[in-house]
């Protein structure tokens, strides 16, 4: 009867796992086409294939690079991701520990106020409005507050709910032996927040890094535009020399894969840690 069992356990791990290398597979597959045409002449990329390429053109990468200003464009997406990330996190923190540790009905609100953010779409023609107002259009500064505003409500999402299940205690004990409000949040509450603050890092460096329409929108000079919109713009240059467009993809891709490889664990502990914290 335990044989039995046993056999049905490993027939059903077998059956899983093959379906997952299964669909990792078709999700790689994708990935694999660009960078093997990477490598390849003009005419042999015309073509899009998996076929490996008889002789690797490592050359397309610097023929890219020099062409497509990668350079700079590489600055100003790491300016822009790096700066969001670290005014959306601390911004996020300070409100979640706020609106958590309060009660009130006006704090309820404004906590239901800020995550509604995640669900209301962007109105650009009134946005846009409001930038030329405040003279922050075709400005790093715009751009950065841009990306901090549209992702802090799903980390003051993410965060508050991790910062509930922090026992207040702690704060008691603290503000007991002396500590001040700020020295409170900076020294005690800050560390017990690594995990989800690590998460929201991460989270909030990819959907920057990848973001597309708000640079198209609001950045008009070509020495301020991030990686994906030199992309789109090398793209209607080279659209023949695909060789050149999937050597620019992998290019621009590679940060935003790599950020992924080193902060999967933390986004996946980051998630289910505040689930079971009490």
């Amino acid at each position: 009867m335990k044989q039995g069992m046993r056999r049905t356990r490993l027939l059903k791990s077998i059956g899983v796992n093959a379906l997952a290398w299964l669909l990792s597979l078709l999700l790689l597959a994708p990935l694999l086409l660009i960078l093997i045409n990477s490598l390849k002449d003009s005419t042999a990329a015309s073509d899009m294939n998996l076929a490996l390429p008889v002789s690797p053109q490592w050359s397309n990468y610097a023929v890219v690079a020099e062409k497509g200003k990668l350079g700079v464009t590489f600055l100003n997406s790491l300016c822009y991701s790096v700066a969001s990330v670290l005014l959306c996190t601390l911004l996020s923190a300070m409100a979640s520990y706020v609106l958590s540790r309060n009660r009130r009905k006006l704090h309820r609100f404004l906590y239901l106020f800020i995550v509604l953010g995640i669900a209301m779409p962007v109105n650009f023609v009134t946005l846009m409005t409001v930038m030329q107002s405040v003279r922050l259009m075709n400005t790093r500064t715009g751009i950065i507050l841009l990306y901090t505003a549209t992702q802090t409500p799903f980390n003051v999402f993410l965060i508050h709910s991790f910062v509930s299940r922090i026992p207040e205690d702690i704060d008691e004990a603290a503000i007991i032996d002396g500590a001040s409000p700020a020295g409170l949040f900076v020294k005690i509450v800050l560390p017990l927040l690594k995990p989800v603050l690590v998460t929201v890092m991460v989270l909030t460096f990819l959907n920057t890094w990848n973001e597309f329409v708000m640079p198209l929108y609001f950045l008009d000079s070509s020495e301020k535009w991030p990686m994906t919109l030199a992309v789109y713009n090398f793209f209607g240059m080279y659209f023949k020399d695909w060789n050149l467009v999937c050597a620019d993809i992998v290019m621009t891709s590679a940060p935003v894969i790599l950020v992924y490889l080193l902060g999967q664990k933390y986004i996946v502990s980051g998630m289910t840690a505040g689930a079971v914290k009490g």
